[in-house]
């Protein structure tokens, strides 16, 4: 029997990078998987390829919640993977100092606010059946500042947290839900595009950006995918409130580590 056999889940921001990954790593356990995106040419691009149902979502808007709850009241595993940078549309001021206070809100909204409605639909969707899995995509920038991307980083650090609430939370009311985050560092996906480009200098400029990566590398979107699998799975059954760490080792030291 395979690992998801039977379950149906919802994934966020599942059109592409790690998203996809995951949507595409549960289907081959054999879940029922749902795969949501705001971008809903790209989401039924994916979907096409990947053989699984969609639903067009935009995690920060409640109505689309609302919608989603109403024809899935009922599932087994929910994934908060949907998020933005603040640098979709351009380099624009994101550090303490200069960052608008709309751009604050707009990266707020689809991180933090997007996965606290996911994880109050999950619980609602969950309960009936007194057991499911929540998994709450957060970052490492969740668990250290990030001068360049202050929103960004301090979204993750609120979805890290909260992980926990929801976590202890279900446990009181005795619901056998989890909640678990999962915090990736560099994984090559669409977002590292802009940087890296198609130019000669495209490996260059990708060791650079791992250059303090002890593994030298880039993640993959599919490493990310099997923590997913992980957590969903009756494998991880008393795991909850826990987080993971997918990051080369660059969280294991630091830059003042004695060599």
């Amino acid at each position: 029997m395979k690992r998801l056999e039977n379950r149906i889940c919802i994934i966020t921001g599942a059109a592409r990078g790690i998203g996809a990954a995951i949507s595409t790593a549960f289907i081959k356990e054999g879940a029922d998987v749902i795969a949501t995106d705001r971008d809903e040419g790209a989401l039924l691009a994916f979907a096409k390829e990947a053989g699984c149902k969609t639903m067009r979502l935009d995690v920060g808007n409640e109505d689309d919640w609302q919608k989603l709850a109403d024809a899935y009241p009922a599932i087994d595993v929910m994934v908060n993977n949907a998020g933005i940078t603040g640098f979709e549309d351009g380099i624009v001021a994101h550090d303490p100092e200069n960052a608008s206070l709309a751009d604050w809100r707009a990266v707020h909204q689809v991180n933090l606010d997007g996965t606290f409605m996911g994880c109050r639909y999950a619980i609602r969707a969950m309960r009936q059946r007194k057991s499911g899995s929540i998994i709450n995509i957060s970052s490492r920038s969740g668990m250290v500042g990030i001068p360049a991307a202050a929103a960004y980083a301090s979204s993750k650090a609120a979805i890290r947290n909260h992980s926990k609430t929801v976590a202890l939370y279900c446990a009181q009311q005795g619901y056998n839900i989890r909640c678990n985050s999962i915090h990736p560092a560099a994984i090559l996906t669409p977002m590292w595009e802009p940087m890296l480009g198609n130019g000669p200098d495209r490996d260059a400029r990708m060791a650079a950006l791992v250059a303090d990566t002890p593994a030298k590398r880039f993640g993959t979107p599919d490493e990310v995918a099997a923590l997913a699998v992980l957590l969903a799975s009756d494998e991880a059954a008393y795991m909850t409130g826990t987080e993971l760490t997918i990051d080369g080792g660059l969280l294991a030291g630091s830059a003042a580590t004695p060599g």
